[in-house]
């Protein structure tokens, strides 16, 4: 196999590396049986995204001719098979960990998934009403009479494919129906169970009392199936002046997409599986056959059943601040700058700020970047509250949001109609910042507000995700940030920034020079450290400019959660790299860096992975963090990650990773416990210190 740089790795397999780690956490049987079914969830629905987005776009290059090789050596051919290889390989235990890691052991806690074949007496009646009353006036067969009657079915919907017996005539042809089970409908049917909890899936059902549909036939055979379309359409921007309308275009194209992949339940014949590949036009690595469940993404939905607390992890609530009780969000930041780390410290000062914004009589204007926002976002509605009330409102809404379009448009329009000022992204790039500018009328002038993030202005997924907020009132920053909204809103030219950088203007060629500045001082005879800690790693200069680095001796540790295309560890390439991911009960998602700087440090947080989608082809910021406490405070963090020994692999340099192991017992660090740890611990300090202010109690006044 050539290979034209041998030391990058490919980053469709390193992706598929990822997912696997997700996969071993659902084989750990430390993990208690309710998490290890989540994580098997998360590791079937990012490989439904993986085919939707990366596999589709391989295939269009394929089908274009295209043959070209990446980074790695790979072309476009060699990795299509490859991942066939390895996710047919992957699918196969995904369904041995279901079988045995996870419905076992639910199985002997009372929690039962039954076939029809299963039930009893009373569940048999049960089942049966729901199927008369709420499944079979819903849904309706169609029928194929030849391949190009096949339906227009939405991607990653659960089908039904149904073979008829062919008349006495025994050269007739073989007859086929399709039954779309709705979407609106619940997948699990709990069923009357005395003890535990006992559900039927509803496809099962269908199976099961399929002949109703088909009265006079005889049912040779029904088989569940799934499609996967390609999702990876874009909108073609400098061709449209109306880009909302482009957006709903393209979500229209996207139910279109060709398919890339069917999943069909086990036991098809040789007739089924023939018709499915000449309907959809399939190769043989396209089709998966699953001893069991359909997408096994909706296996998450089970994760929320009551009861049974020691099926999973113990409770870690998001650590509230004290200190907010009884002061507001400005009065903090005036006197102090606030670091947050998600989610073990509450996203609620982030509401606060946009809230008290939207009712406070003295602010003037808010300006905020919507990426992703949770269904009944309080962020929304602030933002629409604070128009009506007459302040100065401006949204950029980021129409174009992989998989979150719909909402966005929606989003969009609503804050319209609210009075907000809305602006749909920035012509041919997609705006991922997280910033938000609060400007207040104050006795001493007008003050500036900012808040900074890793992560999403979505208080639900701040509950899930690790990310890090960076709150301050001090001048030099919001003038950047004043001026940075300005120049993505306007048509004002970007200015040199004094904390912070801007993809795809000033990001990629700060980062090059914090990193070509510790190789330097190596080799003038200074110490030289690389911290980073980031979701992905694909970018080839920024990979190119840290093995100089390390060639040069500068220490460089990297703690990357998906994919890596550096190869670490390499004779005379990364033998100072090393590449730690953590996979555990949070997705670990904020972007932190240190650079030693001579012993002075450079400490920054970031929106934007070293990708070069997010380098050269997206609206992201970088931000210095200089305050003292809350530069320490992200060292620590990093320092941490780096010292995982419970849910850290170490990435190596085939492109495999492996367990790191504790040297005993006493030595076990798993830095999510220890963030949590340290979040009570403070939040518990906080309340003492706030107990120890007196209060005074002053007479009431006397009425008039």
């Amino acid at each position: 196999m050539a290979t034209d740089k041998p030391h990058f790795i490919n980053r469709e397999l390193s992706w598929l590396e990822f997912d696997r780690r997700v996969l071993e956490e659902a084989r750990d049987l430390d993990v208690p049986v309710l998490e290890r079914l989540k994580f098997l969830a998360i590791s079937a629905s990012n490989l439904d995204e993986f085919f939707m987005v990366r596999v589709g776009g391989l295939w269009q290059l394929r089908r274009a001719g295209k043959n070209n090789r990446d980074d790695s050596g790979l072309s476009v051919e060699e990795q299509i098979d490859e991942i066939a290889l390895r996710t047919h390989t992957f699918v196969t235990d995904q369904y041995a960990c279901l079988a045995k890691d996870v419905l076992e052991p639910l199985a002997v806690e009372g929690v039962r998934i039954l076939t029809m074949g299963q039930l009893s007496p009373e569940q048999n009646r049960h089942t049966e009403r729901v199927f008369e009353q709420e499944i079979y006036p819903v849904v309706t067969p169609m029928a194929i009479r030849q391949p190009s009657d096949f339906p227009l079915l939405p991607g990653l919907g659960i089908n039904i494919c149904v073979r008829l017996a062919p008349p006495d005539d025994a050269h007739a042809e073989q007859r086929f129906a399709i039954i779309a089970l709705p979407r609106t409908a619940s997948r699990f049917i709990a069923l009357p169970v005395k003890e535990g909890l006992q559900y039927i899936l509803l496809e099962e059902v269908v199976r099961g009392f399929i002949e109703r549909f088909f009265p006079g036939n005889t049912i040779a055979e029904s088989v569940v199936f799934r499609i996967t379309r390609n999702a990876d359409l874009s909108v073609s921007e400098d061709l449209a002046g109306d880009l909302l309308g482009q957006m709903r275009e393209v979500l229209e194209e996207r139910k279109e997409g060709d398919c890339v992949r069917i999943e069909v339940s086990q036991g098809a014949s040789k007739a089924m599986m023939a018709f499915f590949t000449g309907a959809l036009g399939l190769e043989e690595c396209m089709v998966y056959e699953v001893p069991g469940l359909v997408g096994l993404a909706a296996m998450s939905k089970l994760t929320s059943m009551p009861g049974n607390d020691k099926l999973r992890w113990e409770s870690w609530p998001p650590q509230i601040l004290q200190t907010l009780q009884s002061e507001s969000i400005f009065d903090l930041l005036t006197r102090k700058d606030l670091l947050l780390y998600h989610p073990y410290e509450s996203f609620d000062p982030v509401l606060q700020l946009v809230e008290q914004a939207a009712d406070d009589p003295d602010v003037l204007a808010v300006k905020q970047i919507l990426y992703r926002t949770s269904d009944n976002s309080p962020i929304v509605a602030a933002l629409a509250r604070a128009a009506e009330r007459g302040k100065h409102v401006t949204a950029v809404v980021e129409l174009k949001a992989r998989f979150d379009e719909a909402r966005n448009i929606q989003r969009a329009l609503a804050l319209e109609r609210s009075g907000v000022h809305v602006i749909y992204g920035v012509k041919g790039l997609k705006t991922h910042a997280k910033a938000c500018l609060v400007v207040r009328r104050e006795a001493s002038g007008i003050r500036r507000y900012v808040h900074f993030g890793t992560g999403n202005y979505n208080e639900a997924t701040a509950r899930l995700y690790s990310d890090v907020s960076y709150m301050t009132s001090r001048e030099d920053y919001a003038s950047d940030v004043s001026m940075f909204f300005n120049a993505i809103t306007g048509y004002s030219t970007p200015v040199n920034y004094k904390k912070i950088d801007a993809a795809p203007l000033t990001l990629r060629a700060r980062l090059l020079e914090l990193i070509q500045g510790e190789t330097q001082r190596v080799q003038q005879g200074q110490k030289g450290r690389i911290m980073a800690k980031f979701n992905s790693l694909t970018d080839s200069d920024l990979i190119e400019a840290l093995y100089a680095a390390s060639q040069a001796g500068v220490e460089i540790q990297l703690n990357v959660r998906g994919i890596c295309c550096l190869r670490p560890g390499v004779p005379g390439l990364s033998e100072g790299i090393t590449v730690v991911s953590i996979v555990d009960r949070f997705l670990e998602h904020s972007r932190i860096l240190y650079f030693h700087r001579g012993g002075d440090p450079q400490v920054l947080i970031s929106s934007a992975d070293w990708m070069p989608r997010n380098l050269d082809r997206r609206i992201e910021l970088l931000t210095a963090v200089e305050d003292p406490e809350c530069r320490d405070r992200l060292i620590k963090i990093l320092e941490t990650c780096m010292q995982d020994n419970v849910k850290g692999r170490r990435l190596m340099p085939d492109g495999s990773y492996e367990r790191i192991k504790p040297k005993s017992r006493k030595d076990l660090v798993r830095s999510q416990k220890v963030f949590h740890r340290e979040a009570r611990d403070s939040a518990d300090q906080d309340e003492k210190m706030r107990q120890k202010v007196f209060e005074p109690v002053l007479p009431a006044k006397p009425v008039k």
